[in-house]
């Protein structure tokens, strides 16, 4: 290894020249010791009681147990306020032979962040349907809707 012609630097042996492998196009330099005697920097302690915000941001406003945050008016948050009324749901499928666009209707039974549950009150069938193909909903009767800065649940026109 010591007469290796790919060796590049000075690896630790004194008064030799640092070897170049042949055609190298870039110069051979010492190669610094990898152990110094600085001290490594130690992290700064935090005072204690510090708090950081949420990851999502700054919240706002008062939260109201068994109420949706106010600053989060999501669709499924604004479905969720809505469960039991009759929805009638719009969705696209992107290159369907079969059928581009469906109508859905029924009972709001649940919302998450990517899917709605609606079932049909006459045969009682249950249809998971996915947030991603949603165009839009519409409803028959006013909506229970928290904006937030109304500071209250009702009906909003």
């Amino acid at each position: 290894m010591l007469n290796s012609p790919y060796r590049i630097g000075n690896l630790g042996n004194p008064g030799m020249t640092p070897q170049v492998p042949y055609g190298s196009p870039y110069p051979a330099y010492p190669v610094p010791p990898m152990s110094t005697n600085k001290p490594m920097p130690m992290p700064v302690p935090m005072p204690s009681g510090t708090q950081f915000p949420p990851a999502g941001g700054p919240q706002t406003g008062v939260n109201v147990p068994g109420q949706l945050p106010m600053e989060q008016s999501y669709i499924e948050n604004i479905l969720r306020l809505n469960l039991g009324k009759i929805a009638t749901i719009y969705m696209t499928y992107e290159n369907n032979s079969q059928w581009n666009a469906k109508i859905f209707k029924g009972k709001l039974e649940a919302a998450g962040r990517d899917h709605i549950i609606i079932s049909d009150p006459a045969t009682g069938m249950r249809f998971l349907l996915l947030m991603v193909n949603l165009d839009y909903i519409t409803f028959d009767e006013e909506l229970n809707y928290m904006y937030p800065y109304t500071g209250g649940v009702g009906p909003q026109r």
